[in-house]
């Protein structure tokens, strides 16, 4: 989902008296909308939560968020999760950036994230 969204949703949620916390990465996005807390992951969007199959890390985040909604000292508070994404955050100079991989790479990887959505799908449609 859009940080600003979601920003935005949970400052309407604020202002009604119901307690929020954003879990994102997109940092400069969700401190512009001025949300009271906020976890800061540095990873690549759509990971907010923590890395993919990993529940160690996802765990973690959670706890971190739950931290930071019952401790946030003031408003428009943000911590940044001390999870990374890899060691020396390589991963930021390549993200998304098409023209290092090869036609036949970016087909890997369309194939595999279709096979993502088709699991996610028939698990929601089991549900």
């Amino acid at each position: 989902m859009c940080h600003q969204t979601v920003s935005l949703a949970a400052r309407h949620l604020e202002a009604h008296g119901i307690s929020t916390v954003i879990m994102g990465c997109a940092k400069d996005i969700v401190e512009h909308c001025g949300v009271p807390r906020f976890l800061f992951s540095d990873f690549p969007l759509g990971n907010s939560a923590g890395r993919p199959f990993d529940v160690e890390s996802q765990a973690q985040t959670l706890a971190l968020a739950l931290r930071v909604l019952e401790s946030a000292p003031a408003a428009r508070t943000t911590l940044q999760s001390p999870l990374r994404w890899n060691a020396d955050g390589s991963w930021k100079l390549d993200y998304l950036d098409l023209t290092k991989l090869s036609p036949e790479r970016i087909a890997e990887r369309r194939k595999e994230f279709d096979e993502v959505k088709t699991v996610a799908r028939a698990k929601r449609e089991a549900s």
